[in-house]
């Protein structure tokens, strides 16, 4: 009997593509980057899922707990994610 185990990707959240839903696995950054992004519901084991990137790529929207959350690409930088391949 052979067990196929579903490997999971882990990535920065800056780097979803438009679409792709991820769980939040970490959060870095300095204490007060931490916290804010705590607060606006960015928390381990959170489902997220990026809904699109501004023409220049800086924010960045995001789907989370029922509302859109806009990131700049450097505090994405700081939080990673598990994608399904």
């Amino acid at each position: 009997m052979q067990q196929t185990e579903e490997k999971m990707l882990q990535k920065k959240l800056s780097e979803l593509k438009p679409g792709e839903k991820a769980t939040i696995v970490k959060v870095q950054g300095s204490r007060a980057l931490r916290r804010r992004l705590l607060d606006m519901g960015v928390i381990r084991g959170t489902e997220i899922e990026m809904v699109r990137k501004s023409p220049l790529g800086d924010p960045l929207e995001f789907l989370v707990k029922g509302y859109n959350l806009s990131l700049r690409k450097t505090e994405c930088e700081n939080v990673y994610v598990e994608v399904k391949p």
